[in-house]
């Protein structure tokens, strides 16, 4: 998968995950110790953007990553589990 992709994905769970705690991004700023600048080009998935900068926006809202397959595991490695 390609990892622009994955980090726009990631922006917008962030932003996503702000509104639905009623937060301005100069709130999530304050909270995370960032500048609304940089949470601006959180959510919008920046590559430019430190992974710490990813990481205090969601340490901020009590949020932690989760790494998830993007695809269905093959049938090789559903076989491989269980040896």
């Amino acid at each position: 998968m390609d990892h622009e992709l994955l980090t726009q994905r990631l922006g917008r769970q962030i932003r996503t995950r702000r509104l639905h705690r009623g937060l301005t991004q100069q709130q999530l700023a304050e909270l995370a110790n960032l500048t609304r600048q940089k949470i601006i080009a959180v959510e919008k998935g920046s590559l430019s953007v430190a992974i710490a900068a990813y990481a205090k926006a969601l340490g901020a809202m009590d949020c932690e990553l989760q790494v998830i397959a993007a695809a269905m595991p093959t049938l090789e490695e559903i076989q491989g589990m269980f040896e």
